[in-house]
């Protein structure tokens, strides 16, 4: 019966790190997993316990550390960028008329449809952009000062 306790414990921890975004309670799920294995094998409270209470802290110290690295962005970690993350701060070519309703713009071989970050803004056909946001399949360009080569 204790090992049932356990498992419906793992599965509401488990159901309650749904609606959470700290990547803890999982941890807690595992270690009641873990307490109901050790009630299933005919060990004590006490000793289901421990087991909970070792296996929850070892998981959080070994495991939750290497999950918030690998879900940084990119820029953060120096790792290269890509998807959404490359295509932020981007430089692009002008192709249709940007302004605040419609245009579009080059950026490495690809079209991609354009606003103006700044409705009142227009860029001309030929002049240069930078991507300041991406908003579903259409980017947000401002003035790109950097040199060209």
């Amino acid at each position: 019966m204790e090992a049932v306790l356990w498992i419906v414990l793992a599965v509401a921890l488990a159901v309650g790190e749904a609606f959470t975004a700290t990547i803890l309670i999982i941890f807690f799920a595992a270690g009641a997993l873990a307490a109901a294995g050790a009630a299933a094998l005919g060990f004590g409270l006490i000793a289901q316990v421990l087991v909970f209470a070792v296996v929850s802290g070892l998981s959080v110290a070994a495991l939750r550390p290497i999950i918030l690295k690998h879900s940084r962005p990119a820029i953060e970690t120096g790792d290269t960028p890509f998807g959404v993350e490359a295509i932020e701060g981007s430089r692009g070519t002008v192709v249709d008329t940007v302004d605040g309703d419609h245009g579009m713009i080059k950026i490495d071989g690809e079209l991609w449809q354009a606003r103006s970050f700044d409705s009142n803004e227009t860029f001309a056909p030929g002049e240069h952009v930078r991507v300041v946001k991406l908003r579903g399949v259409t980017v947000l360009v401002w003035h790109d000062d950097s040199p060209h080569l």
